[in-house]
This record gives structure tokens, C-alpha cells and sequence, in this order.
């Protein structure tokens, strides 16, 4: 039987209350938008994988695939946000084959809202679900515990505050492609800069009735530069006080010795 299991969930909290902490899940941190535009939908995310304090990844993909005209963004713990997308994909696959239809928004985020609910908040999944079917263009926010927005711009993730504040000033109704993309970009891009769990590129996809368009690292904001100044140091410039060469050489003795139960080797 396929799907998510939290058998040992009562066994995890023992052994935290012992102070005995299992590792980390890896996170994505993350900043992820939609909003709509008169002919689609404009998804964005960051590329930034966490574990703690550490940045596990600097190029990871959480815009995820569900069907031909349909994607979903990510927040959370990354293998749930990954293996939830994947499994509804496949569960999407199958409805349309059983019914002979093209796949409708509202049965994606259905699908994955119950899931949601079922385990109530135990997979840690933030989703951003948006697409485009026979009714229209439709954009959906989903929290983990189950719960779902329709708005014509959303954001999710630890910095979808910064990212709210792009699309409060500047998003306006019946926009051009270009300025969707770079609205979504500038969000994303506030929540790079003003969220430590976000970072390094920005990561596009357009959908339309056309075909789904996806730009991946349409901006590095985050690019190595070369430094001012070369920090190498030359053999001999620091000063030392002394020199003192060890030598770790085990010298080894084997004593052979005689008695009643047989021959015994003893190591010196």
C-alpha cells in the first residue's frame, strides 16, 4: 500500500522527551508565489534547501509536476513536499485514463487537500497549486493541515511575507506576460534577500492554454564574484617559534610463552 507512514511517531516524541533527538529533517526554507495574468498563471520559488542551520541545497527544484497544465510549488520538509506532488501526479494520470478527460485544477487540490487532512498537519507540506483547464485559470494555496485559499496572487513559505509585500504594491489585474514574470521574480527575489531560509536563484514557470512553460534559474541574483583581493600568503611569512618533528612509530614485540595449556603469544 502506497503513501505516508507515521507508525513511529509516538516512538520519535518518546525519544525527544528523552533528549534523545533524531536528525533533521532537510527543509526548503522557501519563498514561493503565484498570480494570474490575463492568457495564465505565473508560478515562482527560490532554490534553496535546508537542514538546520546548514544549506543542504543551492539549486534544488520546488516547482513540482502534476499534469501537462498543472504545477505546484513547495514549502516545508522537502522529501514531503516532492513525494506528496508525485504521488497526486500519478493519481491524476489515473483519473484522467478512467474518465477520458483532460485533468481539472480543482481535482488536483481536492486530491491533495485530503491527503493533507488525513494526516492532520504530520506531512509538511505548503503548497502553491496553479494551472489552467477548460473552466479557466485557477490559483490555490494549500496549508498543511488541509486548509485551501483561491486568491488572484498567493504566497507560501518563510518568506512569503516579503514576497506579499511585492504583489500588495505592484500586482495588478489583466497584466502582460512579461510583467507577471517580473513581478514574481522581484517577490521572490524580496524573499531571497530578507528571509535566511531562502536563497540563490529564481525559478519561472508561465502556464497558458498553449503549453507550460518552464524557466529554470531564469535569475541568479546570488552569483560568485571574483574577490578584491588575493588572500594567498607566500611560504615564510609567518613567524614561528619553534620546530619539533614527532615520530609515531609502534614497535612491536612478540614474547613467546611456554606453559601447561600450550603455546601463548603475548604482544610487548
Amino acid at each position: 500500500m502506497g503513501g505516508f507512514d507515521f507508525s513511529n511517531d509516538l516512538r520519535n516524541n518518546s525519544l525527544a522527551a528523552k533528549n534523545l533527538h533524531l536528525p533533521n529533517a532537510t527543509s526548503t526554507g522557501t519563498t514561493i508565489v503565484g498570480c494570474l495574468y490575463d492568457g495564465g498563471i505565473v508560478l515562482g520559488a527560490d532554490t534553496r534547501a535546508t537542514a538546520g542551520p546548514i544549506v543542504a541545497d543551492k539549486n534544488c527544484e520546488k516547482i513540482h509536476y502534476i499534469s501537462d497544465n498543472i504545477r505546484c510549488c513547495g514549502a516545508g520538509t522537502a522529501a514531503d513536499t516532492e513525494f506528496s506532488t508525485a504521488l497526486i501526479s500519478s493519481n491524476m494520470t489515473l483519473h484522467a485514463l478512467s474518465t477520458g478527460r483532460k485533468p481539472m485544477v480543482v481535482t488536483a487540490m481536492t486530491m491533495l487537500k485530503q491527503m493533507l487532512f488525513q494526516h492532520q498537519g504530520q506531512i509538511g507540506a505548503a503548497l502553491v497549486l496553479g494551472g489552467i483547464d477548460d473552466t479557466g485559470a485557477h490559483l490555490f494555496t494549500i496549508h498543511p493541515h488541509g486548509s485551501t485559499d483561491k486568491l488572484p496572487y498567493v504566497t507560501m513559505g518563510s518568506g512569503s511575507l516579503a514576497a506579499m509585500a511585492v504583489f500588495e504594491s505592484f500586482w495588478q489585474p489583466k497584466m502582460t506576460r512579461q510583467a507577471a514574470i517580473d513581478l514574481v521574480c522581484e517577490a521572490i527575489e524580496a524573499g531571497i534577500w530578507n528571509d535566511l531560509g531562502s536563497g540563490s536563484n529564481v525559478d519561472v514557470c508561465v502556464i497558458e492554454k498553449t503549453g507550460t512553460e518552464m524557466l529554470r534559474n531564469y535569475k541568479t541574483p546570488n552569483e560568485k564574484v571574483l574577490k578584491e583581493r588575493n588572500y594567498k600568503w607566500r611560504r615564510g611569512v609567518t613567524a614561528f617559534t619553534k620546530e619539533e618533528v614527532r615520530k609515531f612509530v609502534v614497535k612491536e614485540e612478540v614474547v613467546t610463552v611456554q606453559g601447561a595449556a600450550g603455546v601463548m603469544e603475548v604482544d610487548a
